[in-house]
């Protein structure tokens, strides 16, 4: 059974899995931009770009709101804090793991 927050974490995941998205998360890490802006940076069709940020907006990663005639869109990290999360177990696993390794190599000199 999927709960709620395991929902929306995979939206998340399914929202940076692709590499154009992630690469819009890092332009916005620099401050707001226009659809115009973030298009500019890419070789894709202008509604191609439209449909990665409805699939950011649509996992809470990115807000969007009217300034004049532009579309002004604008980093929402919060929801990254579910990859985070989710990663912590297995950076202890590799911690746990590097360790074992570290005390097998020093006994077995």
């Amino acid at each position: 059974m999927v709960t709620t927050s395991q929902a929306r974490q995979n939206v998340v995941f399914r929202a940076v899995a692709d590499k154009t998205r992630r690469d819009i998360l890092r332009l916005l890490r620099t401050g707001e931009q226009s659809v115009g802006e973030i298009a500019a940076n890419f070789d894709q069709s202008r509604p191609a770009i439209s449909k990665h940020l409805r699939v950011l907006r649509s996992a809470g990663l990115i807000v969007t709101h009217e300034r004049g005639a532009a579309r002004i869109c604008e980093l929402n990290a919060g929801p990254l804090r579910a990859i985070e999360t989710w990663l912590r177990d297995y950076k202890a696993f590799w911690s746990d793991s590097m360790r074992n390794l570290k005390r097998y190599v020093e006994e077995n000199r």
